[in-house]
């Protein structure tokens, strides 16, 4: 079974929601306790989780498009969004290390993406 180009494209867009997933899920970190009202009340930890949920809903049918062998390392390009997400959203900081590591996760996705 060849991977459809469109499978690629919805694995990638799930990421990006999957990766909105976790910086809401950060936010919601600093104003979290484990009560049930502070749970309840807590706007981006339910945004965090929905965001979460919105992803798989895109990444299910996407596997439908190809071989997983394919598909599921494009997943890694997560970690690449969460990073530069971290950046415009958290003002966390970049050093050279991270930036060697994006390489690398882009590198490693291309190969696999050849291979194929």
């Amino acid at each position: 079974m060849a991977t459809e180009l469109w499978a690629i494209g919805l694995v990638l867009f799930a990421n990006i929601i999957g990766s909105l997933g976790a910086i809401f899920l950060k936010k919601a970190s600093d104003k979290l306790s484990f009560k049930l009202k502070s749970i309840i009340h807590n706007e981006y930890l339910i945004f965090g989780l929905v965001m979460y949920g919105l992803a798989t809903i895109f990444f299910i049918p996407a596997l439908k498009g190809g071989e997983l062998s394919v598909l599921y390392p494009f997943v890694a390009t997560v970690y690449i969004w969460v990073s530069l997400l971290s950046i415009k959203m958290l003002g966390e900081k970049m050093n050279n290390f991270k930036w060697i590591g994006i390489l690398f996760i882009i590198l490693g996705v291309v190969f696999i993406g050849i291979g194929s």
